[in-house]
C-alpha cells in the first residue's frame, strides 16, 4: 500500500513537472486527484502522437495511479468545490504561472485560511521570488539557462538539449521530496506551508561538477560529449558491432581495463599512468582504446570486462532498455489494463522499499472519470454534485 498510504494530494498540475511528483507520491501510496481544467483537461492529452486506441501516451505515462476529475475553475462554484475540498486534503501541487491561481482565489495565503495544515506545492519555470518570477517556464528554455546545454554535445558543436527533458523529470522529484519532508514536519507540529521549486533550480543542481571546477578556476566547463569532466577513461567506446560504454576510471578500474584489453605496456606509459595524466592525454587514449575494442564484438568485450569486475554495459535503445531481464527484474515495466485504450505498459518504481513498497495498478483516468466518485468521498452529497454537473463547474467522463 505504500508508505504515504493516506496522504490526500490534490493535483492542479499539468504536463510534465508537477504530474512527475503527482506520480511519485501516488506511486508510493498517497490518494492522487488529478484536479484537470475544463475545457480540454492536461494539455498532455492533446499530445496524441503516437496515441493508443486515441488516448494520448504521454498522457497515459505521466498519470498512471491517480484519480481524476475535471472542473471549470472559472467558475466560481468549482472555486468553492476546491476550497471545501482542500479544507480535508493534506497536499496540493500545481504549476500554474504566478498569480494564475491567486486570482481566482485559491493562492497559498488563501487556502491556507482554509486548511492551515496544507502543504502547497508550487512548481514553476524559475520559482516564487527573483527577476524571472512572472516568466513561464518550459523544460528547453531551463536547460539553457541553468548551463546544461552548455556542458551537452560533442566538443565543438552547437548546444544540445538532454534527450529527456530533465529539469521537468527533476523539479518533479524535488518537489515530491520537499513535500514528503513539509509532511514530516507537518506530522510533528500540525503546521503546513509551501514548498516551491523550479525547473531552472532543478537543472542548476545536475551542474554539481560543472559548477565545481567552475568555482574552483573560474573556467566555465563546455561539453565532453560522453566523456566524464573529471575522469578517464569513462565514456562510450567503438567495439566491432556497436557501442559499449566502459568506467575504468579510479586507479583499480583503469589497471583491470588495461588487463582485459591485453595492453599491459599502458600501465607503465607516462601518459597514462594517473587520472591525471589520462585527462591530459585523454584524446590520445580515446583513439588507442577504440582501435583495441573494434577488434571484437560488444558482448565479447563485456565478458571479458566482467570478468575482471570493470564497470562496463551496452547502450541500449529504449526498446532493448524494455526487453532486458534486469528490466523485468526489477518491475521496471508493468502491465496496465486501461479503460478505453485497453492493455497498456508503463514505467515502474524506481524506489523499492523492503516494509512498506509502493505499487502501480491504476492506469491514467479519462477526463473527469472519478468526479462522482471523489466528490462523495470529499462530503459532498449526491445532490450537490449533480448541480456542480449540470451547471458546468464540474464534468463527469
Amino acid at each position: 500500500m505504500g508508505p504515504l498510504q493516506g496522504m490526500k494530494v490534490l493535483e492542479l498540475a499539468q504536463i510534465m513537472a508537477g504530474p512527475t511528483c503527482g506520480m511519485l507520491l501516488a506511486d508510493l501510496g498517497a490518494d492522487v486527484v488529478k484536479v484537470e481544467r475544463v475545457p480540454g483537461g492536461d494539455d498532455t492529452r492533446r499530445m496524441d502522437r503516437p496515441s493508443v486506441n486515441g488516448e494520448s501516451a504521454a498522457f497515459m505515462a505521466m498519470n498512471r495511479n491517480k484519480r481524476g476529475i475535471a472542473l471549470n475553475l472559472k467558475l466560481p462554484a468549482a472555486q468553492e468545490t476546491l476550497k471545501r475540498m482542500v479544507r480535508s486534503a493534506d497536499v496540493l501541487t500545481e504549476n500554474y504561472r504566478k498569480g494564475a491561481l491567486e486570482r481566482l482565489g485559491l493562492g497559498y495565503q488563501a487556502l491556507r485560511v482554509v486548511n492551515p495544515g496544507l502543504i502547497y506545492c508550487s512548481i514553476s519555470g524559475y520559482g516564487r521570488t527573483g527577476p524571472y518570477a512572472e516568466k513561464g517556464g518550459f523544460d528547453l528554455i531551463a536547460q539553457g539557462m541553468s548551463g546544461l546545454m552548455a556542458i551537452t554535445g560533442e566538443p565543438g558543436g552547437p548546444p544540445v538539449k538532454s534527450g529527456a527533458p530533465v529539469c521537468d523529470i527533476n523539479a518533479g522529484i524535488l518537489a515530491a521530496l520537499g513535500i514528503v519532508g513539509a509532511y514530516v514536519h507537518r506530522l510533528k507540529t500540525g503546521e503546513g506551508q509551501l514548498v516551491d521549486t523550479s525547473l531552472y533550480e532543478a537543472g542548476i543542481q545536475q551542474t554539481y561538477w560543472q559548477s565545481a571546477i567552475y568555482f574552483a578556476t573560474g573556467h566555465s566547463p563546455g561539453p565532453s560529449g560522453s566523456a566524464h569532466i573529471l575522469s578517464a577513461p569513462y565514456q562510450a567506446f567503438r567495439a566491432a558491432d556497436g557501442w559499449l560504454n566502459i568506467g575504468g576510471a579510479n586507479q583499480a578500474n583503469w589497471e583491470r581495463l588495461v588487463r582485459a584489453l591485453g595492453a599491459p605496456e599502458w600501465l607503465v606509459d607516462e601518459r597514462f599512468r594517473t587520472n591525471s595524466d589520462r585527462m591530459r592525454n585523454l584524446s590520445t587514449l580515446t583513439a588507442l582504446m577504440n582501435e583495441r575494442l573494434s577488434t571484437r564484438r560488444v558482448q565479447e568485450w563485456i565478458d571479458a570486462l566482467d570478468a575482471l569486475g570493470v564497470p562496463c554495459g551496452r547502450i541500449h535503445s529504449i526498446a532493448e532498455m524494455a526487453a532486458d531481464p534486469h528490466t523485468a527484474a526489477r518491475e521496471m515495466v508493468v502491465d496496465l489494463q486501461h479503460p478505453c485504450a485497453g492493455p497498456t505498459r508503463a514505467l515502474g518504481l524506481p524506489i523499492k522499499l523492503s516494509a512498506t513498497p509502493g505499487r502501480v495498478e491504476r492506469a491514467a483516468p479519462l477526463l473527469g472519470e472519478h468526479t462522482r466518485e471523489v466528490l462523495s468521498e470529499y462530503g459532498f452529497s449526491s445532490a450537490e454534485i449533480e448541480d456542480l454537473i449540470e451547471s458546468g463547474a464540474a464534468v463527469i467522463a
